[in-house]
């Protein structure tokens, strides 16, 4: 492990970009990072402004101004740069360890080699890949990230959703078999819908007012499921709805089981996993009356709500599980960063 904060350094600062820089204050020093950069076409005052004020997260706890080309956090001097492209900045003069990429503008190999030819040692996004040949890596902490070798430099942190699902079908493959699954996420509106009807997007549902209605939306994530879990391969189906609120999503995940089983003992699968499995601190559990917006600002990659379940006949098994469609995610992105470096350490700037 390094010796010193590893220096990284933020491509976009949207949604999840501000949410992993606050994450990194709120976990407690820093959590062994050092944000040295920070490129987005914002000014500087709309940067300082909504670091400071978040709507869903509330006011940012510590100091925060702009001063010359720099936002200053806690007493920490944040370069803010300026470009439209990965080749404009010059990554390697800025001397980080690694590039988190928040924007989520770039899902290919070659999106990526752009990053590591201006000078990026590793690149870590924040959205999936178009395809396996695309990315060295596609990491679920809690599931894979052991499979890391430190040689890569391309890693992908999966989606939210997939982060959500894959330890849960994980657990319930290895418990009780699962023969087929189908998926529907609940998800939070996002910046690719206009608060009222508006030529948005190509996709013409998403065009429609975010806050009016329910909206049918594209999803890969059967796809992203089976690239971390193969085993299930052409045996998921998924699809998606966006609501009226601003954040925390849910899955409603339907699975056919390959031995008979009940609720009970499905919840204690997942209710010792949350309280004494590897995933305790990732999966957590709960079986109280909840509504969404009593997750949000919420770590986990998943929150499964126990009153919820629901088995119909031996085999036909119901979940709903929570999570916290930024908050969580940018906490994952913080966790496979820091082992994704530490395995890398002996061949990082960090170790001289």
């Amino acid at each position: 492990m390094s010796q010193r904060p590893y220096k990284v350094a933020l491509n976009g600062y949207g949604r999840i970009g501000r949410c992993v820089l606050r994450a990194l204050y709120e976990r407690g020093a820093k959590a062994g990072f050092q944000v040295v950069a920070l490129n987005d076409l914002a000014d500087l005052a709309s940067i300082e402004y909504l670091t400071r004020f978040d709507s869903t997260h509330g006011r940012f706890p510590g100091e925060v101004r702009i001063e010359g080309e720099f936002l200053h956090i806690n007493g920490d001097n944040l370069q803010v740069l300026r470009s439209a492209t990965p080749e404009g900045v010059n990554w390697a003069a800025l001397g980080i360890d690694l590039v988190l990429e928040c924007s989520g503008a770039y899902n290919s190999r070659a999106d990526g080699q752009r990053f590591l030819d201006a000078g990026a040692p590793r690149v870590l996004f924040s959205q999936p890949m178009a395809s396996e040949a695309d990315i060295d890596a596609t990491i679920v902490y809690g599931v894979n990230q052991q499979t890391l070798t430190g040689r890569e430099t391309l890693v992908s942190n999966a989606s939210c959703t997939t982060n959500c699902g894959v330890p849960l079908l994980k657990l319930l493959n290895e418990a009780v078999g699962l023969e087929y699954a189908s998926i529907t996420t609940i998800h939070s509106a996002m910046n690719d819908q206009p608060v009222i009807d508006a030529y948005h997007h190509e996709d013409l549902r998403r065009t429609r007012s975010a806050f009016q209605s329910v909206i049918p939306v594209s999803t890969g994530l059967a796809r992203g499921i089976e690239r971390l879990l193969p085993e299930l391969a052409g045996r998921i189906q998924a699809k998606a709805v966006r609501v009226p609120t601003v954040n925390v999503s849910c899955l409603d995940i339907t699975l056919q089981t390959a031995r008979d089983t009940d609720a009970s003992e499905i919840n204690r699968v997942l209710r010792n996993a949350a309280e004494n499995g590897p995933l305790k601190g990732l999966l957590a559990y709960t079986e109280l009356p909840h509504a969404s917006c009593d997750f949000n600002h919420d770590p986990h990659s998943a929150i499964v709500d126990g009153s919820q379940t629901r088995v119909s006949g031996p085999r036909l098994v119901n979940l709903l599980a929570w999570f916290d469609n930024e908050w969580g995610f940018a906490n994952r992105m913080l966790d496979v960063a820091q082992h994704y470096l530490d395995i890398s350490a002996p061949t990082a700037s960090n170790d001289l």
